[in-house]
């Protein structure tokens, strides 16, 4: 009986979250109460703070369940010895390819990137998104400097500027895309515009043709796959 009452918890759990990303897409986060995600998931006022303290809470809750299956992806796309833009690279590309076919993945990036204000009840929301950010761009950063050193470039910027040149084109690309996703091949923009980028960097060939060197087992830092990831779960 306990584990049939988990189940219909959990069953719950997940209406609510499913109900939340349809109407926070549709309506923003906003303009969305907790009544209506209570309403439209068949479920009572008090089961949805049962299950969540407060919207920011139910909001990050729905972040996070995509971020599992994109972490997934990351990990599966990473070569354990290939040096760390490369493993960059292949991570993006994998990224992008899930966010294109997977229709949960979509919207929920929708609502993080265009639904979503930071008021003062979604504080929490907020800060989670700059952590993330910062976690991204301090690993782009480790990256830069690692392949830099091992094959001698001397980058044209601070790697630190490299970085957050690198985190803005990426979530640029993103969110022009998820404004009008006819308008451009979102994979094959990121693979070229991540090739150009790292070539003006003076990287001189495609980083993922390039395999890790022999003397430096320094490669992409082991929370990469999750950083990254983070940033996208906004």
């Amino acid at each position: 009986m306990a584990r049939h009452t988990k189940e219909e918890a959990l069953a719950t759990r997940h209406r609510l979250l499913d109900a939340a990303e349809l109407l926070f897409q549709a309506q923003g986060v906003s303009q969305t109460s907790l009544h209506q995600i209570a309403q439209q998931a068949g479920a009572t006022r008090g089961a949805i703070y049962w299950h969540f303290k407060d919207k920011a809470d139910l909001f990050n809750a729905m972040m996070e369940r995509v971020k599992l299956p994109l972490e997934a992806a990351l990990q599966k796309s990473v070569a354990a010895d290939q040096e760390p833009l490369a493993a960059v690279e292949r991570m993006l590309v994998a990224a992008l390819e899930l966010m294109t076919t997977d229709p949960q993945m979509r919207r929920v990036f929708e609502v993080a990137t265009h639904k979503v204000e930071y008021t003062q009840d979604m504080q929490s929301v907020q800060l989670r998104h700059l952590a993330s950010r910062d976690a991204c761009v301090a690993d782009f950063e480790k990256a830069l400097r690692i392949a830099a050193r091992r094959r001698h470039v001397r980058l044209a910027i601070p790697a630190a500027a490299a970085a957050q040149g690198l985190h803005a084109l990426i979530s640029g690309l993103i969110q022009n895309w998820l404004l009008d996703p006819g308008a451009f091949e979102l994979v094959e923009a990121g693979r070229q515009s991540f090739g150009v980028y790292v070539a003006g960097l003076g990287f001189e060939r495609p980083l993922a043709a390039k395999r890790a060197e022999l003397g430096d087992n320094h490669g992409l830092p082991a929370s990469a796959e999750a950083t990254l990831s983070l940033y996208f779960n906004g």
